[in-house]
């Protein structure tokens, strides 16, 4: 579970991060992308663990409140099953090389 909503953390931030303040943006990414405690971040800006905390918990609310209106990344994950289906049913039905390496490209250029 707690996987999970790194997963998903990263990929908010990844899709929100320029609609953060600096500071919610410093934050939130040291604790998910960067992998440093609460204790860590609040030694390297001089402030309360508790200040840290409150400011990435508001800011995973905030992220959340942005992917309820703007859909980024429930969208990035349809795009992606629709790939996955798309590479399945050509895999069973073509054997175009080309066809093929052009949905691998696409595969990796969505990441």
């Amino acid at each position: 579970m707690e996987l999970e909503k790194n997963n998903r953390m990263n990929y908010l931030i990844s899709f929100y991060e320029n609609l953060l303040t600096s500071k919610q943006k410093e934050y939130i990414e040291e604790y998910y992308v960067d992998d440093f405690s609460l204790s860590e971040i609040a030694e390297n800006y001089q402030v309360s663990r508790q200040a840290v905390y409150d400011n990435i918990q508001r800011t995973e609310k905030i992220l959340e409140e942005y992917e309820s209106k703007l859909h980024l990344y429930h969208n990035f994950l349809k795009c992606n099953q629709q790939l996955k289906d798309i590479q399945q049913y050509v895999s069973q039905h073509y054997t175009d090389q080309k066809l093929s390496e052009l949905l691998k490209q696409l595969d990796q250029s969505l990441g």
